[in-house]
């Protein structure tokens, strides 16, 4: 069996940041979701816990405060992408359905990418590397 990885995400309103992964294009495992908690498919196994605040801190040690996302910087989410223009696509989804740019796109020839913040503020990327440059 593959190794899975479950990102979990504290959230501050579930229906919205389940809305805006919706709009651009993931869908949940109801299994794994409920009204503190939304289980976002981005693979066969990659997987984002979406926990509400109070939720999340159910998992935390107690007392220990969250990170705004909105103000710091905890962790960059990067997912790739199988082309320069599915990078594009993405991260346009993302702006459309109410991300935010966090930095100008970087070009480096044989890799591209974009970035963007999510509702919550956390900060998610999309870079494509060039095949033929990965195996030189």
């Amino acid at each position: 069996m593959s190794q899975m990885i479950f990102v979990n995400l504290p959230v501050k309103d579930l229906e919205t940041t389940k809305a805006f992964w919706s709009k651009v294009g993931y869908s949940f495992n109801p299994t794994f979701s409920d009204d503190t908690t939304a289980c976002m498919i981005i693979s066969d196994t990659i997987f984002a816990m979406l926990l509400t605040e109070p939720k999340f801190q159910e998992f935390t040690k107690p007392g220990k405060e969250l990170v705004d996302a909105t103000r710091s910087t905890e962790v960059l989410l990067t997912l790739s992408a199988e082309s320069r223009e599915k990078v594009d696509e993405f991260a346009d989804a993302a702006l459309a359905a109410g991300g935010t740019a966090a930095k100008e796109p970087i070009d480096f020839g044989s890799m591209y990418g974009r970035s963007f913040s999510d509702p919550d503020g956390h900060h998610w990327e999309v870079m494509w590397m060039d095949p033929a440059a990965i195996e030189a």
